[in-house]
């Protein structure tokens, strides 16, 4: 009877390990919401963390923030500024003080709201890739 409970403690804790919830940062996303939500910029970060990150940096001691700010300017030219940033953790909080950053800016003449968004996420892509591929050389 012990060495079937035994039996069926093991087979839990290795089923649990076997679908526990891949690793996740930290992410910040503080755009302008005419530019970027959050949801968008979680997706980003999604994207542009590659698994050999974790192995370096910890998620349990490193997050992420993002930042895109911009729109039309008078002779409606549509100006981007994208940042990405590394951050350290003190318990669930992020401490501004980068450890990498990265910034992409873009400008389209004639564009459109939805084409200004569109750039928007593709500056920010570029600046969250910067900063992934600084991080693992």
């Amino acid at each position: 009877m012990t060495l079937i409970r035994l039996f069926c403690a093991l087979l839990t804790m290795v089923t649990s390990m076997a679908f526990a919830a891949p690793p996740a940062y930290t992410t910040l996303d503080h755009s302008s919401a005419t530019l970027m939500d959050p949801a968008t910029a979680k997706a980003l970060w999604k994207q542009n963390l590659p698994a050999k990150l974790f192995k370096l940096y910890p998620e349990k001691k490193w997050g992420f923030v993002s930042e895109v700010e911009g729109g039309f300017d008078d002779a409606r030219v549509c100006v981007i500024t994208a940042r990405a940033m590394m951050l350290p953790r003190s318990g669930k909080t992020l401490i501004f003080a980068p450890a990498q950053t990265a910034t992409a800016f873009g400008s389209q003449a004639g564009a459109s709201a939805e084409q200004c968004k569109a750039m928007a996420k593709v500056k920010l892509s570029e600046a969250m890739a910067a900063v992934s591929s600084a991080l693992v050389r």
